[in-house]
């Protein structure tokens, strides 16, 4: 079974991206993050024509996640129950026996910052829901935009900016991982510097100056059945990227 996760900053504007890259890898399930389109205008029909299925939570310009499978997704829930929140920012689905929660964790804007303090919550909410999802499914994968690193081989040695890599967001992240889950990344030795977010500015992908905050993080069941991680840099080679590259995991299912 292959699980991905990928922002794609404007499923319209990425979506030929998405269709080669789902054509290319074929992957039992891809999470999407800042789908930035309303539920009326996602593009079901273009999906269903190379073999997906999708349930999606969406919002005109901003956010918005989905989660994308070959098989017939059940027991969906979108948001994290008992948060109020109007941004779309979590779905989850079984597909195949497998929980899969899609999440795109909000990005915070910068430490100390009203956008950071929800950030907090949105992180202390998702963890205690996450709790009782586990024990209700030994088999569940993680997967999104974190919006965090978790420690410094996840960002450039030269980045300098506190948000993202900041304690108290770390400090959540491996708050995540103590509920029994696993960085599926880092079961397996990998080169150093590796990436999954470059901005767009000053050339950042060219220099690799860039960050790893893109994750699947894995119950134990799950995590013994890995046999890869991968970071995809190929399609944020092309014209029109997004910013973030797709990564995609194997598990012996």
């Amino acid at each position: 079974m292959k699980i991905a996760t990928w922002n794609v900053n404007s499923l319209k504007v990425r979506l030929p991206h998405v269709l080669d890259w789902l054509a290319t890898h074929q992957p039992d399930a891809l999470g999407l993050q800042e789908i930035k389109c309303e539920d009326a205008g996602f593009p079901a029909e273009a999906l269903a024509e190379v073999g997906y299925r999708a349930v999606f939570d969406g919002q005109k310009t901003y956010n918005g996640v989905a989660i994308l499978s070959r098989s017939e997704a059940t027991d969906v829930v979108r948001g994290i129950p008992g948060f109020a929140d109007e941004q779309k920012r979590v779905i989850a689905a079984t597909i195949d026996g497998v929980r899969v929660v899609c999440g795109y964790f909000p990005n915070g804007q910068a430490v100390g910052s009203e956008k950071f303090e929800y950030k907090l919550r949105w992180l202390e909410a998702l963890t205690a829901w996450l709790k009782d999802e586990i024990a209700a499914h030994p088999k569940l994968a993680l997967v999104g935009d974190y919006n965090i690193a978790p420690d410094e081989r996840d960002a450039h040695p030269d980045w300098s900016d506190e948000i993202h890599v900041s304690e108290p967001e770390r400090a959540a992240f491996y708050r995540i991982e103590a509920l029994g889950l696993n960085d599926a990344f880092r079961l397996f030795v990998q080169p150093e510097q590796s990436f999954s977010w470059w901005d767009y500015r000053m050339g950042a992908f060219r220099r690799n100056y860039g960050l790893r905050i893109d994750h699947v993080l894995l119950t134990p069941t799950l995590a013994e059945a890995c046999t890869a991680c991968t970071i995809d840099k190929a399609p944020r080679k092309l014209e029109r990227p997004s910013d973030h590259a797709p990564v995609l995991v194997d598990l012996a299912l």
